[in-house]
């Protein structure tokens, strides 16, 4: 099989190396993402003040909500058209690239539509404080215009990371980083556009991202190549990759579904506690990117192993994965929790939401390396195409410890302090479920489909 100079040789040869090769570029595509949100919280919090922040962060969960189910979709096409790369089975490699494409277009334009009739109930669930309501109506509305293209964005990328190439992607999201800076800039400071400045300029921002990844497609070689006059949807593959990527995308779902319950009980707090987690949010949300690079870097390179036929090789990537996520995750945490306070500064200055900010930050960064090991098995069985078990798991741990802890515990004790504990606490409980399930489909394993 023919690779270029991006491509990863995921079948042959050392494993730590070409992991840390694949990873790292997935970790910080998750990070430059994360800058987009990023960008618009500091520009706000600087220009425009804590309120246009709040409105901001009131906002991550209802958007993570549907891009983890975008997300999660295009896993699925990740891991089909690995598998049928591993398995040498060129002309199913194909239909599944074809196939994808068409969906994330599909996708992209259906949970536009449905985004945009869910805003006023959504804030009417999450009793979006008056000082903020209109400003977080009008950043949602134009955010969810640029779906289509976080949708295409996020298929394109996952077929490229399906040969082993994670730097295409990051390339085209650092110039859209880039571009979504200078616009948040010019629509604020110069235009006085406020909040709606900035959702302007991330959703322009998402659509350059997106047609960059489009234009490599199609001057791509070999299995990955997108021929616009020969776009087919194929049915197997298509119930493929809905398999394998509608429980992933639930899983990822599970987690902005009960993060958006947090975020009424953080709306009740008031706007301090809504700035805080937006800004700290910014923070944490790196480390995670570190941690679930390693979890798609288990995804890709057992998915083509498994296609091969090679399980050895599949149990040993799943393990370099989740040992080398450790070490990169504990390093970016010990500069996050040091330097704290001065971090959480450069998004907004009041003495309150710093020192909230970092209460949360404890809270959820130290206990980090529980995820490591969630999207490490959670990475591993995907690859294997077993995304149902993860997502029940995911659903019932998590989204039911977080219902139980918000209307019991938080309850009682009404502090932020009471709140963010539940992170860790949700975590723990869904790694001894996924480490159980994980065990016991590695005794029944089947081998790819033919």
């Amino acid at each position: 099989m023919k690779f270029n100079a991006r491509d990863i040789d995921m079948l042959h040869g050392s494993l730590w190396d070409k992991i840390i090769l694949f990873a790292l570029p997935l970790a910080l595509t998750g990070v430059m993402q994360q800058l987009l949100n990023a960008a618009d919280v500091f520009t706000l919090g600087k220009f425009v003040g804590k309120n246009a922040m709040a409105a901001v962060g009131n906002n991550i969960s209802m958007v993570g909500l549907i891009v983890s189910l975008m997300m999660g979709l295009s896993l699925g096409a990740n891991v089909v058209i690995a598998q049928n790369i591993g398995a040498k089975r060129i002309d199913r490699a194909h239909a599944a690239v074809s196939t994808a494409f068409v969906l994330s277009i599909a996708a992209g334009i259906f949970f536009c539509l449905l985004g945009e009739l869910l805003v006023e109930p959504i804030f009417y669930f999450l009793e979006v404080p008056a000082s903020v309501v209109d400003m977080a109506e009008s950043y949602l509305r134009i955010f969810l215009l640029g779906l289509p293209a976080i949708s295409l964005y996020n298929f394109q990328a996952a077929i490229f990371r399906s040969k082993g190439d994670t730097r295409t992607p990051l390339i085209a999201l650092t110039f859209a980083g880039g571009v979504n800076i200078l616009l948040n800039l010019l629509f604020v400071l110069q235009f006085d556009l406020g909040i709606a400045g900035v959702a302007a300029a991330t959703t322009l921002a998402n659509f350059f991202s997106a047609i960059i990844l489009f234009a490599e497609l199609l001057k791509a070689d070999g299995v990955i190549k997108l021929h616009l006059n020969a776009l087919l949807v194929d049915k197997e593959e298509l119930f493929e990759i809905i398999r394998i990527g509608l429980p992933a995308g639930v899983q990822g779902m599970v987690f902005s579904l009960s993060n958006l319950l947090i975020q009424a009980a953080i709306n009740s707090l008031g706007a301090d506690a809504m700035a805080a987690s937006a800004a700290a949010f910014t923070i944490e949300i790196n480390v995670f990117c570190v941690v679930n690079g390693f979890g798609q870097a288990a995804t890709t390179f057992v998915g083509q192993n498994y296609g091969a036929g090679n399980f050895l090789r599949c149990r040993r990537a799943t393990w370099v994965s989740m040992g080398l996520s450790a070490l990169f995750m504990q390093t970016l945490c010990f500069f996050i929790l040091f330097f704290a306070e001065e971090v959480l500064a450069l998004f907004n200055s009041d003495p309150e939401v710093i020192r909230l900010g970092v209460i949360r930050l404890w809270y959820i960064v130290l206990p980090e390396l529980i995820n490591v090991v969630m999207e490490g098995l959670s990475g591993a069985l995907r690859g294997y195409g077993i995304s149902l078990t993860p997502a029940v798991i995911t659903l019932i741990c998590v989204c039911g410890t977080r219902v139980v802890w918000v209307f019991t515990m938080f309850r009682n004790i009404p502090t932020y302090s009471t709140l963010m504990a539940v992170y860790p606490i949700s975590w723990f409980i869904t790694m001894i479920f996924l480490i159980a399930a994980y065990s016991y489909h590695m005794k029944r394993l089947k081998p790819a489909r033919a």
